[in-house]
Protein backbone atom coordinates (compact mmCIF):
# COMPACT_ATOMS: atom_id res chain seq x y z
CA UNK A 1 0.00 0.00 0.00
CA UNK A 2 1.17 3.51 -0.80
CA UNK A 3 0.70 5.97 2.09
CA UNK A 4 -1.22 9.11 1.19
CA UNK A 5 -1.72 10.73 4.56
CA UNK A 6 -1.39 9.53 8.14
CA UNK A 7 -3.11 11.98 10.46
CA UNK A 8 -2.24 9.58 13.27
CA UNK A 9 1.42 10.55 12.90
CA UNK A 10 0.85 14.26 12.30
CA UNK A 11 -1.44 15.80 14.90
CA UNK A 12 -1.57 19.11 12.99
CA UNK A 13 -3.62 17.38 10.28
CA UNK A 14 -6.22 16.09 12.71
CA UNK A 15 -8.93 18.69 13.20
CA UNK A 16 -11.28 16.38 15.09
CA UNK A 17 -11.46 15.56 18.77
CA UNK A 18 -11.81 11.81 18.28
CA UNK A 19 -8.89 9.43 17.59
CA UNK A 20 -7.01 9.97 14.34
CA UNK A 21 -7.15 7.72 11.29
CA UNK A 22 -4.34 6.61 9.00
CA UNK A 23 -5.53 6.74 5.40
CA UNK A 24 -3.67 4.71 2.77
CA UNK A 25 -4.23 3.76 -0.86
CA UNK A 26 -2.48 1.74 -3.49
CA UNK A 27 -2.86 0.11 -6.90
CA UNK A 28 -4.03 -3.49 -7.07
CA UNK A 29 -6.61 -5.85 -5.66
CA UNK A 30 -8.49 -6.08 -2.39
CA UNK A 31 -6.70 -8.44 -0.01
CA UNK A 32 -5.65 -9.16 3.57
CA UNK A 33 -7.39 -7.38 6.45
CA UNK A 34 -9.25 -5.08 4.07
CA UNK A 35 -10.78 -8.03 2.24
CA UNK A 36 -11.70 -9.68 5.55
CA UNK A 37 -13.51 -6.49 6.65
CA UNK A 38 -15.50 -6.42 3.41
CA UNK A 39 -16.45 -10.08 3.75
CA UNK A 40 -17.49 -9.62 7.39
CA UNK A 41 -19.58 -6.50 6.79
CA UNK A 42 -21.29 -7.89 3.70
CA UNK A 43 -22.09 -11.09 5.56
CA UNK A 44 -23.68 -8.96 8.28
CA UNK A 45 -26.03 -7.66 5.59
CA UNK A 46 -26.96 -11.16 4.47
CA UNK A 47 -25.10 -10.93 1.16
CA UNK A 48 -23.74 -14.21 -0.15
CA UNK A 49 -20.40 -13.58 -1.78
CA UNK A 50 -17.19 -15.38 -2.58
CA UNK A 51 -13.69 -14.05 -2.06
CA UNK A 52 -13.02 -13.75 -5.80
CA UNK A 53 -15.95 -11.41 -6.32
CA UNK A 54 -14.26 -8.67 -4.33
CA UNK A 55 -10.95 -8.74 -6.12
CA UNK A 56 -9.95 -5.85 -8.35
CA UNK A 57 -10.20 -6.37 -12.08
CA UNK A 58 -6.40 -6.55 -11.88
CA UNK A 59 -5.89 -3.43 -13.95
CA UNK A 60 -3.05 -1.14 -13.02
CA UNK A 61 -5.32 1.87 -12.54
CA UNK A 62 -7.57 0.33 -9.89
CA UNK A 63 -7.14 1.70 -6.36
CA UNK A 64 -7.87 0.23 -2.93
CA UNK A 65 -8.27 2.77 -0.11
CA UNK A 66 -8.11 1.82 3.56
CA UNK A 67 -8.67 3.58 6.87
CA UNK A 68 -6.73 2.30 9.85
CA UNK A 69 -7.25 3.10 13.53
CA UNK A 70 -4.12 1.88 15.33
CA UNK A 71 -3.50 -1.68 14.17
CA UNK A 72 -7.04 -2.22 12.91
CA UNK A 73 -8.42 -1.56 9.44
CA UNK A 74 -11.79 0.10 10.04
CA UNK A 75 -12.71 1.07 6.50
CA UNK A 76 -12.06 0.13 2.89
CA UNK A 77 -13.16 1.33 -0.54
CA UNK A 78 -12.24 0.18 -4.05
CA UNK A 79 -11.96 2.78 -6.83
CA UNK A 80 -12.47 1.30 -10.29
CA UNK A 81 -11.82 3.29 -13.45
CA UNK A 82 -13.68 2.82 -16.71
CA UNK A 83 -11.84 1.16 -19.56
CA UNK A 84 -12.00 -1.55 -22.16
CA UNK A 85 -13.33 -4.05 -19.63
CA UNK A 86 -16.02 -1.67 -18.41
CA UNK A 87 -17.21 -1.48 -14.82
CA UNK A 88 -18.87 -4.01 -12.53
CA UNK A 89 -22.08 -1.99 -12.85
CA UNK A 90 -22.20 -2.83 -16.58
CA UNK A 91 -23.52 -6.28 -15.67
CA UNK A 92 -26.88 -4.81 -14.67
CA UNK A 93 -26.83 -1.21 -15.85
CA UNK A 94 -25.00 -1.24 -19.18
CA UNK A 95 -27.64 0.87 -20.94
CA UNK A 96 -27.50 3.64 -18.34
CA UNK A 97 -23.71 3.73 -18.35
CA UNK A 98 -23.67 3.72 -22.16
CA UNK A 99 -25.79 6.88 -22.23
CA UNK A 100 -23.27 8.74 -20.05
CA UNK A 101 -20.34 7.45 -22.09
CA UNK A 102 -22.05 8.56 -25.30
CA UNK A 103 -22.16 12.07 -23.84
CA UNK A 104 -18.43 11.97 -23.16
CA UNK A 105 -18.77 11.52 -19.39
CA UNK A 106 -15.76 9.87 -17.76
CA UNK A 107 -17.11 7.34 -15.27
CA UNK A 108 -15.67 5.90 -12.08
CA UNK A 109 -17.11 3.22 -9.80
CA UNK A 110 -16.77 2.83 -6.04
CA UNK A 111 -17.21 -0.71 -4.71
CA UNK A 112 -16.12 -2.99 -1.89
CA UNK A 113 -17.14 -0.29 0.59
CA UNK A 114 -17.07 -1.45 4.19
CA UNK A 115 -16.81 0.35 7.53
CA UNK A 116 -16.28 -1.41 10.86
CA UNK A 117 -19.44 -0.72 12.85
CA UNK A 118 -17.39 -1.03 16.06
CA UNK A 119 -14.94 1.72 15.10
CA UNK A 120 -14.82 4.87 17.21
CA UNK A 121 -16.74 6.98 14.67
CA UNK A 122 -18.08 5.03 11.65
CA UNK A 123 -19.53 8.18 10.09
CA UNK A 124 -16.14 9.88 10.03
CA UNK A 125 -14.49 6.75 8.61
CA UNK A 126 -17.05 6.70 5.79
CA UNK A 127 -16.76 10.42 5.06
CA UNK A 128 -12.97 10.41 4.93
CA UNK A 129 -12.49 7.21 2.96
CA UNK A 130 -15.10 8.53 0.49
CA UNK A 131 -13.10 11.78 0.33
CA UNK A 132 -9.93 9.82 -0.41
CA UNK A 133 -11.68 7.89 -3.19
CA UNK A 134 -12.96 11.17 -4.63
CA UNK A 135 -9.43 12.60 -4.68
CA UNK A 136 -8.18 9.62 -6.67
CA UNK A 137 -11.14 9.55 -9.04
CA UNK A 138 -11.78 13.24 -9.69
CA UNK A 139 -8.80 15.33 -8.64
CA UNK A 140 -6.09 12.89 -9.79
CA UNK A 141 -7.72 10.96 -12.66
CA UNK A 142 -10.21 13.59 -13.89
CA UNK A 143 -13.34 11.44 -13.78
CA UNK A 144 -16.63 13.33 -14.13
CA UNK A 145 -19.21 11.07 -12.51
CA UNK A 146 -19.35 8.44 -9.78
CA UNK A 147 -21.56 5.36 -10.01
CA UNK A 148 -22.25 2.81 -7.28
CA UNK A 149 -24.51 -0.20 -6.85
CA UNK A 150 -26.40 -0.40 -3.55
CA UNK A 151 -29.05 -2.55 -1.98
CA UNK A 152 -32.46 -0.81 -2.24
CA UNK A 153 -32.75 -0.50 1.54
CA UNK A 154 -29.55 1.57 1.61
CA UNK A 155 -30.66 4.08 -1.03
CA UNK A 156 -32.05 6.62 1.51
CA UNK A 157 -28.79 6.54 3.50
CA UNK A 158 -26.51 7.25 0.53
CA UNK A 159 -28.88 9.89 -0.79
CA UNK A 160 -29.07 11.69 2.55
CA UNK A 161 -25.47 11.33 3.68
CA UNK A 162 -23.53 11.76 0.41
CA UNK A 163 -26.04 13.17 -2.08
CA UNK A 164 -26.06 10.21 -4.47
CA UNK A 165 -29.20 9.93 -6.62
CA UNK A 166 -30.90 6.66 -7.67
CA UNK A 167 -31.19 6.21 -11.44
CA UNK A 168 -32.93 2.83 -11.73
CA UNK A 169 -35.35 0.49 -10.06
CA UNK A 170 -33.91 -2.52 -8.28
CA UNK A 171 -32.48 -5.34 -10.39
CA UNK A 172 -31.19 -8.70 -9.24
CA UNK A 173 -27.40 -8.76 -8.90
CA UNK A 174 -26.07 -12.33 -9.32
CA UNK A 175 -22.66 -11.37 -7.90
CA UNK A 176 -24.10 -10.88 -4.42
CA UNK A 177 -27.43 -12.70 -4.92
CA UNK A 178 -29.41 -9.61 -3.91
CA UNK A 179 -31.20 -6.67 -5.55
CA UNK A 180 -29.20 -3.59 -6.53
CA UNK A 181 -29.99 -0.01 -7.52
CA UNK A 182 -27.70 2.19 -9.61
CA UNK A 183 -26.89 5.46 -7.83
CA UNK A 184 -24.72 8.29 -9.11
CA UNK A 185 -23.43 11.79 -8.45
CA UNK A 186 -21.50 14.31 -10.49
CA UNK A 187 -18.04 14.80 -8.98
CA UNK A 188 -18.45 18.55 -9.41
CA UNK A 189 -21.26 18.36 -6.85
CA UNK A 190 -19.05 16.39 -4.47
CA UNK A 191 -16.33 19.00 -4.88
CA UNK A 192 -18.80 21.80 -4.08
CA UNK A 193 -20.05 20.04 -0.95
CA UNK A 194 -16.53 19.37 0.34
CA UNK A 195 -15.54 22.99 -0.27
CA UNK A 196 -18.65 24.18 1.54
CA UNK A 197 -18.62 21.83 4.54
CA UNK A 198 -15.29 19.99 4.78
CA UNK A 199 -13.50 20.24 8.13
CA UNK A 200 -16.58 21.58 9.92
CA UNK A 201 -17.84 18.66 12.07
CA UNK A 202 -19.78 21.08 14.24
CA UNK A 203 -22.02 21.71 11.20
CA UNK A 204 -23.33 18.15 10.84
CA UNK A 205 -26.80 19.24 11.84
CA UNK A 206 -26.89 22.17 9.43
CA UNK A 207 -25.48 20.25 6.47
CA UNK A 208 -27.65 17.18 7.05
CA UNK A 209 -24.96 15.11 5.32
CA UNK A 210 -21.56 13.61 6.11
CA UNK A 211 -19.58 16.24 4.21
CA UNK A 212 -18.66 18.22 7.38
CA UNK A 213 -16.61 15.15 8.39
CA UNK A 214 -14.55 15.35 5.20
CA UNK A 215 -11.16 17.08 5.33
CA UNK A 216 -10.68 20.82 5.21
CA UNK A 217 -8.89 22.56 2.34
CA UNK A 218 -5.41 22.43 3.92
CA UNK A 219 -5.61 18.72 4.72
CA UNK A 220 -6.98 17.94 1.27
CA UNK A 221 -4.04 19.77 -0.30
CA UNK A 222 -1.61 17.70 1.78
CA UNK A 223 -3.32 14.49 0.72
CA UNK A 224 -3.33 15.47 -2.93
CA UNK A 225 0.39 16.18 -2.87
CA UNK A 226 1.01 12.63 -1.63
CA UNK A 227 -1.26 10.75 -4.05
CA UNK A 228 0.64 8.43 -6.39
CA UNK A 229 0.59 9.98 -9.82
CA UNK A 230 -0.69 13.37 -8.64
CA UNK A 231 0.23 16.37 -10.78
CA UNK A 232 -1.01 19.81 -9.79
CA UNK A 233 -2.85 21.71 -12.52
Amino acid sequence: MVPTVETRRNPSLNTFACPSLALDSGFGGLEGDALELVERRYADRGLRVTRERYNSRDQDGDIVCTARDGDDIVGTLSVRFDGGGGLHADLLFAAELADWRADGVRLCEFGGLAVDKHSHDPRRVLAQIFHLGYLHAHRRAGCDRLVIEVNPRHVPFYRRCLGLVPHTAARHNPRVKAPAVLMSIDFATVREQIALWGGRPESLGSARSLYPLAWDEATEATMLAQLPGWRAN
